[in-house]
């Protein structure tokens, strides 16, 4: 996967790059015009998974639904696949993304960062269909694959010393 230039991990803004804070999930989303794929880590903020395919109707109901979604599992800092093109350039939907995810981090009074998402739409249909799900039974689970990809490579970035760590909780000092 291509790796981004700093820049593009830290929120508009800001000097430096918002750490997830500790116990708390991550929430990854992989934006799309019709849909929104949904992932989620676990508490460690080792592992990703798959959560769910939202359905684009309208800013206020997409946002109600994350809203909702980053109350129930304790969600508290979201990643936002950003659609770099080959050569590391920003592809046209960018500036979309970019706002709307700023809107949605400040409705849901969460930090954000973006991830390079080259290639994981390819990678999420790969993986379904090494399960046996067919091209036609995708449409409903690929997006959310493609945001359990985003964050799963966040979070071993993360492990790698490419993307800050939290803090060390008093549990684990």
């Amino acid at each position: 996967m291509l790796q981004l230039p700093p820049i593009l991990w830290y929120k508009e803004g800001v000097d430096e790059e918002p750490v997830p804070p500790a116990g708390r999930r991550i929430m990854a989303l992989d934006m799309g015009e019709k849909r929104i794929g949904v992932a989620l880590s676990d508490e460690t903020q080792l592992i990703a998974r798959s959560y769910e395919v939202l359905p684009r109707t309208s800013r206020r109901a997409d946002f109600a639904r994350l809203a909702e979604i980053a109350a129930q599992e304790n969600v508290g800092f979201l990643v936002v696949g950003l659609p770099l093109e080959l050569n590391g350039t920003e592809g046209p939907l960018v500036p979309w993304i970019r706002d709307y995810a700023a809107a949605l981090a400040k409705a849901l009074h969460l930090p954000h960062t973006f991830w390079d998402e080259t290639f994981t739409s390819q990678q999420a249909s790969a993986s379904l269909r090494a399960r046996g799900v067919t091209a036609r039974e995708q449409r409903g689970r690929l997006d959310a694959v493609a945001a359990a990809f985003i964050l799963q490579d966040y979070l071993d970035a993360r492990r790698g010393g490419l993307a800050p760590l939290p803090p060390a909780s008093d549990e684990t000092r």
